[in-house]
């Protein structure tokens, strides 16, 4: 199937969306990465996005390029993904973030991105357009990841409450409120390695369907610096409305619980990134949260208001397909020739 060649300004165009995505993605996953920290208030909240911006900018020196690799040719045959097909899964992507910030849900920018890449694909060329794999992978660790984090944090819980049963609880609020900025680091860390990578994914895509990168996909050097700075930035506006949620009103949260939730969270997403695998940093910090309230007692965690963020991940995917499709309609008769 023939790419769409497009002039520079337009490709410039669309890497600017692209990068507008990452900044929304970090502005919209500012909570996942200091809803803990702040909630505990080991940290205010403007020093804690400097914190977390920070390590999302430096993840690139951390992990490979898996997660890349699978957004950019692992959901959608590379043949199929040309500007038009990419930029209306940009827009489905943002349109289903700015409406689940608005509405203070911490939804899944990650599956946004991917429900908004199958969406154009399937308009453009049919069902035949999916990689069975990719999406495979992806839907399973739609499952898995809150599950992963939420039995992580709890196992985290029960030991560190055996280990400090005889600790005062002054002593061990102290301590961990040092230990949290580092689970909070290790969280953001993982939060800018996958994240990030999604962007990046893009575009590269995008510059190897208008034949700028050869006859192999990688992603040059400046795609991720621009990618990871673009989502520092926007981690460092903040999401407060998703971070209210998050950090309080899902479970009340003492600092050793925080870095028991954080720790989970940075464990599935490190092994998450390295296997390439686009999983949800919000999903998994959702369960670590969950697991981490649970521990004490089934009542301590808001269960109404987790049925309400369930309700956005299972909406996720179809809402972002469905407007990045209808999007790809208006966008491929604009592109082409």
């Amino acid at each position: 199937m023939e790419a769409l060649q497009l002039a520079l300004p337009a490709i410039i165009f669309i890497v600017f969306v692209a990068l507008a995505f990452d900044f929304i993605n970090g502005l919209h996953d500012a909570a996942n990465s200091i809803a803990t920290v702040v909630s505990t208030r080991v940290l205010s909240p403007k020093l804690a996005v400097l914190w977390a911006a920070f390590f999302n900018f430096i993840a690139f020196l951390f992990f490979g390029l898996h997660v890349a690799t699978t957004i950019g040719t692992g959901l959608v045959d590379p043949l199929v993904m040309d500007p038009a097909v990419i930029l209306a899964a940009l827009i489905g992507a943002i349109g289903w973030n700015l409406i689940t910030w608005y509405l203070g849900l911490p939804s899944s920018s990650s599956h946004a991105l991917v429900g908004g890449i199958a969406g154009a694909g399937i308009a453009k060329a049919g069902f035949g357009a999916i990689i069975a794999s990719g999406f495979t992978k992806t839907a399973v660790a739609i499952v898995l990841s809150p599950g992963i984090g939420l039995l992580l944090a709890l196992l985290l819980m029960l030991v560190v409450s055996w280990v400090l049963r005889r600790s005062a609880p002054f002593t061990v609020d102290r301590q961990f409120r040092h230990l949290q900025l580092v689970s909070a680091a290790l969280y953001s860390l993982g939060h800018g390695g996958n994240d990030a990578q999604k962007t990046m994914g893009i575009i590269a895509v995008l510059l190897f369907s208008q034949g700028m990168l050869g006859d192999t996909f990688y992603v040059p050097f400046w795609v991720i610096i621009t990618c990871q700075a673009a989502m520092g930035l926007g981690t460092m506006m903040g999401g407060w409305r998703i971070v209210r949620t998050m950090g309080s009103r899902i479970t009340d949260l003492k600092p050793y619980q925080g870095f028991c939730a954080e720790t989970a969270g940075a464990i599935t997403l490190f092994g998450a990134t390295w296997l390439g695998i686009p999983v949800s940093t919000t999903h998994t910090i959702t369960g670590a949260i969950v697991g981490v309230g649970s521990a004490r007692r089934t009542s301590a965690v808001r269960w109404g208001l987790a049925g309400r963020i369930v309700w956005a991940w299972v909406l996720t995917i179809p809402a972002s397909g469905i407007v990045a499709a209808l999007s790809y309609l208006l966008v491929a008769g604009l592109l082409t020739p």
